[in-house]
């Protein structure tokens, strides 16, 4: 993304969130939103975290988003991302080729709302590059197509652009989001979804991890 767009993609999120405050629209989700499904309780995360395999992350090399083909059809003209917007917005209104031009989201990570789509990523809760790192380059393209369009766990969410590309290919050892009241839930989806697909943890991962489940 060129520099000048990231500065005034920044100041619009600070901007919208001043706005938010003032109206207390930044600390609680709509009532009417949807979400990605929920995580497993903070006991059955400290569980399966106990049980996952601890070791130093792999290498990055032969690593390309392209071996993880992302955003699939779900239904209709319908792929991954455009089924997440509708799925976690609120009065999401599509038209013919399944694109939202209008509605409401709420990012959980950072407390924004937004009304123009383009405003958002759908993060992959586990990035693709950490998915790689601790397991996934050995899989299949099928296994690694799964991980990048999976619905069923709490994978991927809707958030605000430049929250998700600042945290880029970070496990929770340096990232986290800022809005500490959604740590919990966030910390619950990783080890889930690190879990059922078998992926390993790094040290300092599973110590963040264990912190704030920890207070979950």
């Amino acid at each position: 993304m060129p520099v000048g767009k990231v500065y005034a993609r920044r100041a619009a999120v600070l901007a919208s969130s001043a706005a938010l405050a003032l109206t207390g629209l930044a600390t609680a989700a709509p009532s009417a939103q949807a979400a990605m499904p929920t995580p497993v309780s903070a006991a059955t995360a400290r569980t399966y975290l106990a049980s996952l395999t601890v070791k130093a992350e792999g290498s990055l090399s032969g690593y390309s988003r392209d071996l993880f083909p992302h955003w699939i059809t779900q239904s209709g003209t319908c792929n991954t991302r455009e089924t997440v917007l509708k799925r976690d917005g609120s009065n999401v209104v599509t038209d013919s080729s399944c694109a939202s031009v209008s509605g409401s989201w709420y990012s959980p990570y950072d407390g924004a709302t937004w009304t123009a789509a383009s405003d958002l990523d759908i993060d992959h809760l586990v990035p693709l590059a950490e998915a790689w790192r601790s397991g996934a380059a050995s899989w299949t393209t099928a296994q690694r197509q799964g991980l990048a369009n999976d619905l069923t766990r709490p994978q991927l969410i809707a958030v605000t652009d430049n929250v998700n590309q600042s945290k880029g290919d970070q496990d929770p050892a340096s990232w986290l989001p800022s809005r500490t009241a959604y740590r919990c839930t966030y910390v619950r989806a990783w080890v889930q979804v690190k879990y059922y697909y078998k992926l390993s943890v790094d040290s300092a991962e599973k110590s963040a991890l264990q912190s704030v489940l920890n207070g979950c």
